[in-house]
């Protein structure tokens, strides 16, 4: 972004990385001999439980929706505070993992999620956490945050820690096979989009730049191989790297303007999280590329839509890479209405946590802009 030295990052990461198909069955060597554990899952990612091959007692808390609110987070602690768990295990997608970062932080203790929202502010004892991941989108399982939804207030709340961090992650690409294409090429394009924004962040560092590269080239590479055969193993594996190194990215530096734009489409519309992010994400790259042209051209080279691109050009490729993975690109196909668009302008732009990430400054007619382009 600018000639200045990087500011100062700390960077955070799993106790012990596993991955390779096949690799899930490592838990339970990793567990050892366990009283008892909760593992928390969808109704669709509890049937790889037994393949954990956990020893002692497993309870099973399988009732997390795509987008967990506070509701589901203080039944699953009920249940953990019924089965008092020596180990807590998230098998799924980053809903589930973000579900049992604070369970294993929260289910002993008296802190609630109001005391812990915002950054450094969980107390510090917790449970042994394993994550396996079942998609690769959000990454969740590399990170230290966990995105819950206030219904009452409509918006997420962010708790970030280093007690949120895993002892165990797992990329099992087997997991993963009989993810739907619909949601392979969403969650591949979250993964992607976690890394360049982050790439083209103001708070951009070296050392993320690296792994951002990394996440979002094989996006290029993986993504619609993925989406055509479920059963490629090597794009499978691929891709929950390139989720793991976009959750990586977030840590440190975060998201920017496309998370911020895609949130009121969750939480308003109940889109799911990548899907949300695939719809704004070549209007919000073509926005900040006069500002991060060098960086934004990579991107662009990366993921196929050739060199030397205009800014329409560029959003019109983009565009055409989402919709080539098969994903409905239009808003109001999704059931926005055109009046609802202010709101949703007035309520993205003021996540100052992200906005101010942004590489281009945003008012909220830039932000109407794009969701009226989106429409």
């Amino acid at each position: 972004m600018n000639d200045m030295a990087s500011a100062s990052i700390t960077l955070h990461q799993p106790r012990r990385l596993v991955v390779g198909a096949g690799t899930i069955a490592e838990v339970g060597i990793w567990a050892g001999e366990v009283g008892s554990t909760l593992v928390l899952a969808t109704p669709i990612t509890s049937g790889f439980a037994d393949r954990l091959q956990l020893t002692g007692k497993v309870s099973l808390f399988d009732a997390i929706p795509g987008e967990p609110d506070t509701a589901t987070l203080e039944h699953a602690l009920a249940a953990a505070r019924e089965v008092t768990p020596d180990l807590v295990v998230g098998l799924g997608g980053g809903s589930v993992m973000d579900v049992a970062k604070l369970v294993a932080a929260l289910w002993d203790g008296d802190q609630t999620l109001a005391d812990v929202a915002g950054p450094n502010r969980v107390a510090g004892r917790r449970t042994r956490l394993a994550q396996v991941a079942t998609t690769a989108g959000t990454g969740s399982e590399a990170g230290i945050r966990a995105l819950i939804t206030d219904e009452e207030k409509g918006a997420k709340v962010a708790v970030e820690s280093p007690h949120l961090i895993a002892d165990l992650a797992v990329l099992d690409p087997q997991l993963t096979f009989s993810v739907p294409p619909a949601v392979t090429a969403a969650t591949g394009v979250d993964a992607m989009a976690h890394c360049v924004e982050a790439f083209t962040n103001r708070r951009a560092h070296p050392m993320i730049d690296g792994f951002a590269r990394m996440g979002f080239r094989l996006v290029g590479q993986y993504l619609a191989r993925a989406v055509k055969d479920g059963g490629d193993t090597q794009a499978r594996e691929g891709l929950m790297l390139a989720s793991y190194y976009g959750g990586i990215c977030l840590g440190p530096v975060n998201t920017a303007a496309g998370h911020a734009i895609a949130y009121p489409l969750g939480t308003r519309l109940h889109l799911p999280h990548g899907l949300a992010n695939a719809i704004v994400f070549p209007h919000v790259l073509a926005f900040n590329e006069p500002v991060v042209a060098e960086k934004t051209a990579e991107v662009a080279e990366a993921l196929g839509f050739g060199t030397n691109l205009s800014q329409h050009a560029l959003s019109e490729a983009a565009q055409r890479f989402c919709q080539d993975l098969g994903l409905q690109m239009s808003l109001s196909a999704h059931g926005a209405k055109e009046g609802d668009l202010p709101s949703f302008s007035t309520e993205a732009h003021a996540i100052r946590r992200l906005m101010d990430n942004n590489p281009a400054d945003m008012q909220v007619e830039d932000v109407l802009g794009i969701y009226r382009a989106a429409f």
